[in-house]
């Protein structure tokens, strides 16, 4: 089940958002550090975010600010206050929704599971796009302008796995995982021959230096 991390400074108010949600079994975390809550939050990865405005240190507003620089995880704002002010500015800033306390237990999880299907389990889109190349999954070609260059099954995953992780380094061994489940039957070098030939077959569309090697760490795009 999904992990949902609450902001809440109110000890009894997150310990029975908390008891609700586990009950439904979601994975719930939180922390006290509200100084340095966006870093946190980035760190554990939490698949949505239950957000209070009325915050020591920081409020809502700059957590979800500052996280909607660094991630796209869904925020749903849960707060005391009901203004639609308040509301406007919490959409403005990228929240995924508002709920005002004191709160319905079912509407909440109901808003909850909501947005969670709305994010993470709609059609996914038929093609990715990045740095202006094109990833076509139902026809498993590649584009950039109007020239288009056939994959083949490793190089469409290879693709596949860099652009939607895009501008963080896919090792080699997450690579391998990807293509073969299983590395152990995997000769190193065939992941190497597979990048180098859709290397090429990008440079054939005109695509030069698009697959990023980091040494000793793995690739990017």
């Amino acid at each position: 089940m999904p992990t949902v991390f609450i902001v809440e400074d109110d000890v009894k108010i997150r310990n029975e958002l908390k008891r609700l949600l586990e009950k439904y079994g979601y994975t719930c975390v939180s922390s006290d550090d509200f100084a340095h809550m966006p870093e946190i939050i980035i760190r554990e990865n939490p698949q949505l975010i239950l957000l209070d405005i009325n915050l020591p240190v920081y409020d809502g507003y700059h957590i979800c600010r500052e996280i909607r620089r660094q991630s796209e995880i869904p925020i749903i704002i849960v707060t005391s206050r009901d203004s639609e002010v308040d509301e406007l500015m919490s959409m403005n800033l990228g929240a995924d929704d508002f709920i005002t306390k004191p709160y319905n237990t079912q509407i909440l999880l109901a808003r909850i599971s909501s947005v969670l299907k709305r994010v993470y389990y709609s059609d996914p889109p038929s093609v990715l796009s990045h740095r202006g190349v094109e990833l076509d999954l139902s026809k498993g070609v590649a584009r950039c302008q109007n020239k288009e260059v056939e994959l083949s099954k490793n190089e469409h995953r290879i693709l596949l796995l860099l652009m939607r992780n895009k501008e963080h380094i896919i090792s080699r061994e997450e690579l391998m995982n990807d293509l073969w489940q299983s590395e152990e039957f995997v000769d190193d070098n065939t992941l190497t021959v597979n990048i180098n030939r859709l290397r090429r077959k990008l440079e054939e569309i005109g695509v030069h230096d698009y697959l990023i090697t980091k040494r000793g760490q793995g690739y990017m795009v």
